[in-house]
């Protein structure tokens, strides 16, 4: 099937409001997966059944579609677009986000050594989800792999706990995230904490900071027009070199989720929270009750991703 008749059968396909009302609710499941990091919304996508609609409604914004926008046939097109699916999925990964975003904020700030322990699990499985996508390993894929994993470790070294919230910064980190939505076993989330947004993100929800949230909504609608289709390319030419290269990312960047930090330097940021600007991974002191559940919390983590992803490979 090519491309053409793809994106005609996506937006053609006919629902009633209650269908509609059912894609809210699985783009509800996908916000909740997202807003976690390690978790990907790609992956609940794919367990719900709507992966391909998702992929085929996001590439029909194409040049067609900005011909008829711009020629003033705007009716036409609508028509093209499959605009009432992204509605419907957009409006229940928002519900999702403003949901769950206060409960996290709290858990950082009053948890922080149990909740990264879970985050660290969820993205270590992930490590294994994505690398399962590899056609076959050879020199060549471990070298990729080898050579994501050197470049991401040094890179979440020398990128601050603490970047810049001014407006480019959050448009590129909107766009770099969004991402996550097309690739299963990547989290946008896990993308905005390399970038060290994540808790401001879910502070700026928390307050109702609309000017943050909508630059990173403009950035992410700008990444996913313009990355889904180089994404696309790129595992379409290079799929197991670009499997590769993310599996190394992903583990390369768990040194930036180690629970254990020492904090050398910190300082108040935005929403008045004290945000560390310099840390380095520790060990635990001693063992403690804190230090099993935090190793529990980290295996459980790891169990839900493998859990997840074993659910959507049979659903494919």
């Amino acid at each position: 099937m090519n491309k053409d008749s793809f994106i005609r059968r996506i937006v053609n396909s006919n629902r009633s409001f209650l269908g509609y009302l059912g894609v809210t609710a699985k783009g509800f499941c996908m916000g909740a997966a997202d807003v976690v990091p390690g978790v990907s919304g790609g992956t609940m996508a794919f367990i719900l059944g709507i992966y391909e609609e998702l992929i085929g409604a996001i590439r029909s914004f194409d040049s067609r579609f900005l011909k008829l926008l711009f020629s003033s046939r705007i009716k036409e097109g609508l028509e093209h677009v499959s605009w009432k699916f992204l509605i419907s999925v957009g409006l229940g990964i928002f519900m999702a986000i403003f949901s769950l975003a206060r409960i996290l904020s709290w858990l950082l700030q009053n948890q922080p050594i149990l909740i990264w322990a879970f985050f660290f699990g969820l993205i270590l499985a992930s490590v294994f989800t994505v690398s399962r996508h590899l056609s076959k390993l050879n020199l060549y894929t471990w070298i990729w792999m080898l050579l994501g994993t050197i470049g991401a470790y040094f890179l979440v070294g020398m990128v601050p706990v603490s970047t810049p919230n001014t407006p480019w910064f959050l448009f590129v980190s909107g766009a770099i995230a969004i991402c996550a939505m097309i690739l299963p076993g990547i989290s946008g989330a896990f993308i905005l904490l390399l970038l060290a947004k994540y808790h401001f993100a879910l502070e700026a929800v928390n307050n109702r900071d609309l000017f943050p949230l909508l630059i990173m909504a403009a950035g992410a609608a700008f990444g996913l027009l313009a990355f889904s289709r180089l994404l696309h390319w790129l595992l379409r030419k290079y799929h197991d070199t670009t499997l590769a290269l993310l599996t190394g990312l992903m583990l390369g960047s768990l040194r930036k989720v180690w629970p254990w930090k020492e904090t050398l330097e910190s300082r108040v940021e935005a929403y008045g929270n004290i945000a560390p600007v310099t840390q380095v991974n520790v060990l635990p002191s001693q063992w403690s009750n804190e230090v099993t559940l935090a190793l529990s919390l980290m295996a459980v983590g790891f169990l839900v991703v493998l859990f997840l992803n074993r659910l959507a490979k049979k659903k494919r």
